[in-house]
């Protein structure tokens, strides 16, 4: 299947409702466009335990793939309590909550505007 053209925005959109399919806890959007080079969108989000995190990432993942768009990578081992999902300009991070609130990205790209 080809990539359906969707803009950043909408695909982070897309990730969000996914991870919320799957009960993802505290569901952030920040727009980085103006902030960072890096991407244009973070989506920062929580899971209660491995196995959740997992089928975060799994729903996000399945979901992406049906509209023709793969991971350009996939980063974190479980036990790290830190997944990360590379779909160029939209960056997904799902934490356990330990782990969020150690690394505290949203206090760390606080000039990124919240865009849910």
């Amino acid at each position: 299947m080809e990539n359906t053209p969707l803009t950043s925005l909408d695909l982070a959109r897309r990730c969000r409702e996914l991870a919320l399919d799957k009960k993802a806890e505290d569901v952030v959007l920040l727009d980085l466009r103006g902030v960072s080079d890096i991407c244009d969108v973070f989506l920062i989000c929580t899971g209660s335990a491995e196995p959740h995190l997992k089928a975060i990432a799994g729903s996000i993942e399945t979901g992406l793939k049906e509209l023709g768009h793969r991971p350009r990578g996939r980063d974190g081992v479980i036990a790290s309590h830190w997944m990360v999902l590379d779909y160029n300009d939209v960056l997904i991070h799902i934490f356990r909550r330990d782990a969020r609130s150690h690394y505290a990205l949203e206090q760390l790209w606080g000039d990124a505007k919240r865009i849910a």
